[in-house]
This record gives structure tokens, sequence and C-alpha cells, in this order.
């Protein structure tokens, strides 16, 4: 799904467009009945997450080890 950007408004129609997929995502955010996740428990699941690829990052690009 393409994301619009404030950014990529440089007309008044894609401003307008913007303004109306915005307002659904909201009025969709503020509908769902889904339990709220605490602040501290994603930030806690995205530091995992991170700290992962930056392992996979740091293993992929080490230099192969001489035998």
């Amino acid at each position: 799904m393409l994301i619009p950007t404030p950014s990529t408004c440089n007309t008044e129609e894609s401003a307008v467009d913007y303004d109306r997929w915005f307002r659904a995502q909201v009025e969709a955010s503020l509908a769902d009945t889904r339990p709220s996740i605490p602040h501290d428990q994603v930030m806690a699941e995205m530091d995992d997450i991170i700290a992962r690829a930056e392992r996979r990052a740091s293993i992929s690009t080490a230099p192969a080890s001489k035998v």
C-alpha cells in the first residue's frame, strides 16, 4: 500500500486526497475494538526487533574467518 505524505502533495487535488486518506486512517483507528498495546511493550518489542536485525547485519558483513 502506498502511503501518501504531506511533502508529496504538490497540487490541491493531492492534498485533498492525502487529507481524505489521513482522516480515514484516524477513523479506522478510533473504531478499532482490539485492546490497546501499552507504549512500553511496543518499544520493548521494537528494541528486540532492531537488536536482532543489527546482529544479523553484523554477521552478514563480518569478514570470513580463515581456518
